[in-house]
């Protein structure tokens, strides 16, 4: 992507579907052997990757924009092979789903973005356990697993210390459509009775937190009045706090509208915990933000370890900030530079993006493979609100950035 900086944003923009729910939708589509329909679905590579995956174990899909239907009928005991779930780990998520309608599975360990860790003993360890089971960690996947399992599993089901984001009361509300006995959702206690069987659906999936937070901050760093929607406030409400408090205001307009009001920005500390503290998804983003923030911000990361590599890449911009273990130091510069910067991961992606729209110059930011498994177009949505930024192939990138 080359982005020319300064340029100031203004309009709406339309928050697309949610990656984190979506994928586990599809995948809790097995659960049920009739038709499903699923709306709203985002445009991204990961979509791509779960629909060849759910495709490879025999389920029927048909996608037109951004609805897609969804046949498990005829699904097999065929193994989801290595190459594309080495790709996703989503594709994890339908171990789950299998087992309660087969009886049995077999699925490849799962790939993803580079960020550190992610185990999945908590899913395998619920799995064995079935009946009540304590997560050591709030795991979002390992709850969305069990619980999917539990839907058609004999008996109740308890999951103690279960994860409560979004995304989870978006997978209870949609296995609930079909027939499943779910209660607490979005608390630390979900109880699943298992039924015999689910019945067909037509669902929407929930608009995407993390896009949106991504774009309220593309307001926030270009001081540049922008309103969103559809969103849910309520799952934002971390972030919009922070952003309150570097200096933005940020208006709720009606149920599903907010408006960013532009202010200069202060420093301020942050750090990423399960919902609903503030989410480790717009960690890199917000570490943008506060390169600018005049005076010294905090930032921990306590839920990746390796959720930092965006760092080094800032500073070429010109962004004071020492890192030590897992807590980064921000001291805010009167402004960054453009440069030729590589993305490490998704949401480090997009935090390159947000530099280069603040930055003097041109900035060309690389590795868009991450951008593109997570952000639907994110580039046209930027551009609809005025910003200078263009995708171009194979770009001759000198190692040095002169700055204007």
């Amino acid at each position: 992507l080359e982005i020319q900086g300064q340029t100031p944003l203004k309009g709406e923009v339309n928050i697309s579907g949610a990656k984190n729910s979506a994928l586990v939708l599809m995948a809790g589509a097995i659960l049920c052997s009739e038709d499903c329909r699923l709306r709203n679905l985002p445009s991204l590579v990961d979509i791509e990757r779960m629909t060849q995956i759910l495709a490879a174990i025999g389920v029927k899909l048909h996608r037109d924009g951004d609805v897609i239907d969804i046949n498990a009928q005829d699904i097999g005991q065929d193994q989801a092979p290595y190459e594309l779930v080495s790709q996703l780990r989503a594709s994890f998520f339908v171990i789950g789903p299998l087992l309660a309608r087969l009886g049995m599975t077999r699925v490849p360990l799962p790939g993803g973005c580079a960020i550190g860790a992610r185990p999945v003993d908590l899913h395998v360890r619920g799995l064995q356990a079935m009946a009540k089971i304590y997560l050591d960690c709030p795991s979002v996947g390992a709850t969305e697993t069990i619980m999917m399992a539990a839907t058609l599993a004999e008996g109740e089901t308890i999951i103690e210390n279960a994860a409560q984001e979004p995304e989870i009361i978006d997978l209870a509300n949609f296995c609930r459509s079909m027939g499943a006995i779910i209660k607490g959702a979005g608390t630390n206690k979900i109880v699943i009775s298992g039924v015999e069987r689910l019945h067909s659906t037509d669902y929407s999936v929930i608009p995407d937190r993390i896009e949106a937070g991504t774009l309220l901050i593309a307001g926030a760093i270009t001081q540049s009045e922008i309103s969103l929607s559809p969103v849910f406030p309520e799952h934002l409400a971390s972030v919009i706090a922070k952003l309150r408090e570097v200096g933005p205001q940020v208006v709720t307009e009606g149920s599903d509208r907010l408006r960013l009001i532009p202010a200069p920005l202060r420093a301020t500390d942050i750090e990423t915990l399960p919902f609903p503290g503030f989410p480790t998804d717009m960690q890199a983003q917000f570490m943008a933000l506060l390169t600018l923030s005049e005076g010294s911000s905090m930032v921990t990361e306590t839920v990746f370890e390796n959720r930092l590599r965006h760092v080094a890449e800032l500073q070429r911009m010109g962004a004071n900030i020492r890192v030590k273990g897992n807590i980064a130091l921000v001291n805010g510069v009167p402004f960054l530079s453009g440069a030729p910067v590589m993305a490490t991961d998704l949401r480090a992606s997009a935090a390159l993006v947000l530099a280069g729209l603040a930055a003097q110059g041109k900035t060309i930011v690389q590795g868009l493979h991450h951008l593109d498994r997570g952000y639907d177009n994110l580039e046209g949505k930027l551009r609809k609100l005025g910003a200078n930024i263009r995708r171009v192939q194979g770009v001759d990138q000198p190692h040095t950035s002169k700055v204007p």
